[in-house]
């Protein structure tokens, strides 16, 4: 029964978020209801584990459809791929009791918030849902559950000053209290009983639970007690896990759950209270001293210092301003644009310093509490894991269907051999479901678990942690691995280089560094010394690395104990810093930083406003020099500032521009708009940063490329810079071409261009276009020429290597986010083209990086991404194998975290990914082949009524498939990654043809051994000792032993020594088949290319030998006790020696069949040449599309786009958490 969306039955929760999810209304009918009750108890409970499994089936049969208003039970559907249901019931809070009357609550009738328009009246009641821990309220007028929790979006930066800067009423406080909830991130620790009840009814333990009972029913109670106790094992294993991780969750968030905070209530005054007490919209008062934040909080006067190394892993402390009071009609996120974060504290941060303004307190208000916080979203992430889309599991879901229908032509076999020789109709039953326990391997998801169980540890010794152990599969299909590049491929740290001064329009002589006389005071000193963002914390400058080296080569210090008087400013917090012990003469005292604009990714700059103490105020600004350039005045910009730029740049220097200007006296500080402040700079100079390469990058990335791995550098710096680190790296080998891709929009229209570049090294012409697609925008001529670049003087020599190099496909675009946004939105059917030779991507915002990430999947790659900071945070949780470089175990933000910030991890990952893959598959092939053997054994011995007896299937099951399904996976990692991937999917040609002929060999082996044994000349139907005895000239007793036969026995006359299942065919059957385990556990343990060979698994390899002596032993050996307790009976050593021989040919037929067929890669390329077989992958149909097409790559050309752009709001975000993400619209 599908859903058809109906008026009002349903709508969209979350829409366009990352977790958003269709809903549908429901009202429950008592007859159905009472006809579900009725069918649960006539099922023994089968219905209701049916409901439990499959909640539409539950919501479908027990309810009617009815507009989502009217509900009391909601059905929810995830949009992505998996479509995964969820039920739940509408609950109905009251806040009667806080409402007496209308004049008590006044608010709900004009405040325009959520928490007027979903009280109802004149019942007062809420209607809500609760749905991954965050609750909904029912919209009255807009007829759409919302989430509370949260502020409203809406608020304008005025708005919030004044609705919410004397705090709320204590009616206001307590009817949000209600209808919101706590303001608690809890998550319980989930009681044992909980954990094992829900393990319990996982359909493979019902499965199990099924199985035994049968076991039970047909007297197997050895092994049905064996299963019973492995599977408790593994529960229990389970559950103790599980138990684990919800202790360590708990732990992470309960100290945030109360913390005493100071609000301010509206004409109450101060008030302190719980942190669960807080509600949106309340006044939390910041006191001196370090403090927890208990809720995400907008900051509205004052200034604070966060550590956010808890939810970003990054330690720099970061600087936090007031919200401005802009009084404009725009939302104050979107006023604020991609810096709105810069305002908000973070729950689950600490706040280490705060800095009162003239109002002498430090404010916020509460934005999100509980689950919809910053901190909130990483536990939800981490509680309700995507589900993982990998070709594996999926196939492993067919291949269980293939065996449950394999046993269903068993059962039929099954039933009509029996019935047709007259068995009663309870064994026929007995014995039919039994091939179904028989066909499907119970011991599958153990082993496939164990084998992942295993490559997680090896991980962890080496410094890898994972929490997301299913990704670990997919880590061996990567194909395309993102790096950022600021310490991930280079150092961390950066070094001071040089300092380009200029004056009057002109570049002064460079002053290196380390140098022998220090910098001269003037403007570049002053704004080396107070353009940052530094503190002092616990007795050392903290910040960003490159302010940090910065203020060091200045001999400054910073005084960061109390208040200073300055002059015009009232008493304030200001930051001032002074000349060290070691700094050379300065006419001033000090210089204090009076304001800061703190450093915005989107515009790539920050700003201090600064005063020398006696002296006049100043604006200092640094950034990317293309940025600072537009902000000053043109006269103050030299005229060769372009090509002093790509200088530097080009030779992979991280290059800063310094600006400043007077302010006005008289002016306020605070009052000055960022815009304001940053306009009319006078040029400074160029700020030179060494940035190098980490010593494991280059050969990091030369294993990748040997492996066809593809590497792509994603940063926030200088596209030149990224385009020299990247030839250095090795990325972009010195052969290559590097084309420069800039797009723009057409000023005035809606549309947009787009030219293709080749970056020629240190060429004129290059300089000027190069400015363009830095991101420089004409503001004269003079300055800058933004004509398009044409090569028409370029010698035929240079053009003809570049058609040579555009012709073997050896090109590599490069272009900036500005560019990549514009061509996403105009230019969407260009964007697969230029990905798939996209190798540098520069001044990318962190929603960009996501994006780019999920674009890169929707061409068929599996993508990896490697960042060590916040800004890469979403792209890490969006790409299939995200591996963050901290120092932390486990940063939250990613599936993977290296404890060595080295890039060496990724190869490392890749390795145990393929090794991990190819054991799954090995282990599918032989949980395949072994329940095959058994069930054709079986199949075969129920021709003549017969079967294996207990301990014969207790040996199979236990002592062989078990051990080998456990110590299979042990093999490690081939140390050498070669340049292709071990298929993705189990329905693969080598795989079937693997599992097919050896499912033949050991049905030729097996039918070939039941019907030769017959032909024997000491064989006897029912005589089950007359080979030992005609060998031993005891032929005379054969008629008499023969009227004991096996009818006799199993008449319980030799009760003890036989129970029907001993004969020839059994003996031989079954030692065949169990050896046959042994050689199938051999040939598919394949070693090389992507596991080490399987002679270093010692365990393995000694289990095997143990379990062959065994089993030889059992043929050879003669032991009367030994074989009656086995159901073995005694045949000719000629036959034994036969069969050891059958058992020979089968393991050199497969073994041939797997190295010569199977494993021979030559020869599947040759079939896949001759019968044209091309991959499915969109990228590689591209690329073949484009190896054809040649005016592509069009050099030197401009395109423009329809007027009509795509809107890219909702593409552009990729992983979205308020933390890390960001607004792109302003971009």
């Amino acid at each position: 029964m599908g859903e058809n969306p109906a008026k009002n039955h349903y709508a969209q929760l979350n829409q366009g978020e990352e977790n958003e999810m269709e809903i549908f209304g429901y009202k429950t009918q008592g007859c159905r209801k009472a006809l579900c009750i009725a069918g649960y108890f006539l099922s023994c409970g089968a219905l209701l584990l049916l409901f439990y499994w499959k909640p539409e089936w539950d919501v479908w049969a027990n309810c009617i459809r009815c507009s989502l208003e009217e509900a009391d039970v909601v059905l929810l559907r995830t949009t992505d791929e998996f479509r995964i249901y969820s039920r739940k019931t509408v609950t109905w809070i009251s806040v009667s009791a806080l409402i007496q009357s209308r004049l008590n609550y006044p608010a709900t009738a004009v405040e325009d918030s959520i928490f007027s328009k979903a009280i109802m009246k004149p019942s007062l009641q809420v209607k809500s849902i609760q749905v991954q821990r965050i609750r909904y309220v029912w919209n009255i007028y807009a007829k759409q559950f919302q989430k509370v929790g949260a502020l409203e979006d809406h608020h304008t930066c005025s708005a919030i000053h004044a609705k919410f800067g004397s705090g709320l009423t204590c009616n206001e406080w307590n009817v949000r209290k209600v209808i919101c909830g706590p303001n608690t991130i809890d998550v319980p620790v989930i009681p044992i009983w909980k954990l094992l009840i829900k393990e319990v009814l996982n359909p493979f333990y019902v499965f199990q639970l099924f199985s035994v009972c049968l076991w039970f029913a047909e007297d197997y109670m050895e092994y049905a007690t064996a299963i019973i106790i492995m599977s408790l094992l593994s529960i229990f294993l389970t559950v103790y896990d599980l138990r684990q991780q919800s202790v360590k969750l708990h732990r992470l968030v309960e100290s945030h759950n109360n913390i005493m905070v100071t609000v301010c209530r509206n004409k109450e005054g101060f008030q302190e209270l719980e942190s669960h007490h807080l509600v949106p919209g309340d006044m939390l008062v910041l006191k001196e001293g370090k403090t927890l934040l208990p809720c995400d909080a907008i900051l509205i006067s004052g200034q604070c210092i966060v550590n956010e190394s808890m939810l970003t892993g990054e330690s720099i402390p970061v600087t936090k301003t007031h919200l401005p009071q802009a009084d404009n009609f725009k939302p104050w996120r979107m006023h604020c644009a991609e810096d709105y974060k810069k305002h908000v504290l973070f729950c689950g941060t600490e706040v280490i310093q705060t800095k009162a303004d003239d109002t002498g307190v430090v404010k916020a208000v509460v934005l999100r509490t509980g689950f919809n916080t910053a901190k909130g979203d990483l536990m939800r992430s981490i509680l309700y894991p995507k589900p993982m889309n990998f070709k594996l599991y999926r196939d492993a879901l067919r291949f269980l269907m293939c065996l449950i229908a394999f046993a269903a032509i068993g059962m039929i076999y099954t039933v009509c051999v029996f019935a047709l020789n007259g068995e009663e109709a309870g064994e026929v039953v007995k014995k039919s479901l039994d091939v179904i326990t028989i066909a499907v391997p119970p011991a599958l998801p153990a082993a496939l678990t164990t084998g992942i169980i295993y490559t997680q540890r090896r991980l962890k010794k080496k410094g890898i942690f994972c929490i997301s152990p299913q990704r670990i599969n997919m880590c061996g299909q990567l194909n395309l691995i993102c790096f950022d590049k600021t310490g991930t491929l280079t150092e961390d740290g950066l070094d001071l280089w040089g300092l380009l001064p200029c004056e009057r329009n002109c570049f002064q002589d460079i002053h290196s560094f380390p140098a022998d006389h220090s910098l001269p005071w003037g403007p570049v000193f002053r704004a080396m010394a107070v353009c940052h963002s530094l503190i002092v914390w616990e007795g050392k400058i903290q910040g960003d690395p490159l302010d940090v080296k910065m203020f060091e080569a200045t001999n400054w210090v910073i005084d960061d104990s109390s208040g200073h008087q300055i002059e015009g400013q009232g008493s304030t917090h200001a930051t001032v810093v002074r000349p060290g012990p070691k700094a050379s003469s300065a006419p001033v005292e000090g210089v204090a930083i009076l304001h800061q604009f703190p450093f915005s990714s989107a515009l790539q700059r920050m700003s201090v406003i600064a005063q020398e103490i006696g002296g006049e105020q100043q604006v200092f600004t640094k950034g990317a020099p293309e940025m600072v350039a537009m902000l000053c005045r043109a006269e103050t910009v030299p005229l060769n500032f372009e090509s002093k730029l790509l200088l530097y740049t080009a030779q992979g220097f991280r290059v800063i521009g310094l600006a400043c200007k007077s302010l006005q006296a008289g002016k306020q500080s605070t009052d000055l708009t960022r815009e304001e402040v940053e306009s009319d700079l006078t040029f400074l100079g160029l700020l030179i940063m060494e940035n190098r390469l980490k010593r494991e990058t280059k050969p990091v990335l030369e294993e990748l490329s040997a492996a066809r791995i593809r590497s792509v550098m994603v940063t926030g710096d200088n596209i030149q810079t990224a385009v020299t680190v990247a030839k250095n790296a090795g990325m972009i080998s010195p052969t290559n071409r590097v084309i420069l891709v800039e797009a723009n929009k057409i000023p005035g229209s809606f549309s947009a261009s787009i030219t293709w570049k080749p970056l020629e090294k240190n060429k004129p012409e290059d300089y000027r276009g190069l400015a363009k697609a830095m991101g420089l925008e004409p503001r004269s001529p003079r300055v800058f020429t933004s004509a398009l670049p044409v090569e028409d003087d370029s010698p035929p020599t240079t053009e003809r290597r570049i058609g040579l190099a555009l012709a073997s496909g050896q090109y590599h675009f490069a272009m900036s986010g500005k560019s990549y946004q514009i061509v996403a939105q105009h230019f969407r059917h260009l964007l697969p083209k230029l990905l798939l030779n996209g190798t540098v991507f520069a001044r990318m915002s962190p929603g960009q990086k996501s994006s780019l990430v999920e674009e890169f999947q929707k061409l068929d790659y599996f993508v990896g991404m490697c960042g060590d900071g916040a800004n890469d945070c979403g792209a890490l949780k969006v790409a299939h194998a995200g591996i963050s470089l901290s120092e932390q175990e486990a940063s939250v933000a990613s599936p993977f975290t290296s404890r060595t910030p080295s890039i060496a991890c990724v190869p490392e990952l890749i390795r145990e990914g393929r090794a991990a893959l190819v054991t799954s598959f090995c282990m599918f092939k032989y949980m395949a082949l072994y329940s095959t053997i058994q069930y054709l054994g079986v199949l075969l011995l129920y021709w003549q009524l017969n079967a294996f007896g207990n301990y014969q299937f207790l040996f199979q099951d236990l002592a062989i498939t078990t051990v080998i399904g456990v110590t299979m996976s042990f093999t490690g990692a081939y140390p050498k990654l070669v340049p292709y991937r071990p298929p993705s999917q189990l329905i693969s040609p080598p795989l079937l043809l693997s599992v097919v002929l050896n499912i033949l060999f050991s049905l030729s082996m097996q039918v070939f051994g039941f019907v030769v044994v017959q032909e024997q000349p000491w064989y006897s139907k029912t005589d089950i000792h007359s080979a030992c005895l005609s060998v031993n000239n005891h032929v005379e007793n054969s008629s008499s032993i023969s009227s004991l036969g096996l009818r006799g026995m199993r008449d319980g006359a030799h009760g003890q020594t036989d129970n029907g299942y001993k004969s020839y065919e059994n003996t031989t059957v079954w030692l065949l088949s169990t050896i046959n385990c042994l050689i199938v556990a051999l040939v598919f343990s394949k070693g090389r290319p992507f596991r080490q060979p399987i002679y270093t698994n010692y365990v393995f390899i000694l289990v095997l030998i143990g379990q062959l002596g065994v089993c030889l032993f059992l043929v050879f050996a003669d032991i009367d006790d030994l074989y009656s307790k086995m159901d073995l009976v005694c045949t000719p050593t000629t036959w034994r020696i036969s069969m050891v021989i059958m058992l020979a040919v089968t393991l050199a037929a497969s073994f041939l069949v797997e190295e010569a067929v199977i494993e021979n890669r030559p020869l599947w390329l040759l079939l896949k040449k001759t019968f044209r077989y091309h991959s499915k992958s969109h990228y590689k149909r591209l690329q073949r599309v484009l190896e054809q097409d040649s005016a592509w790559p069009p050099l030197n050309e401009t395109f423009f786009s329809d007027s009509v752009a795509i809107s890219v709001e909702g593409s552009m975000g990729g992983h979205s958490n308020p933390t890390f993400d960001s607004n792109e619209d302003t971009l």
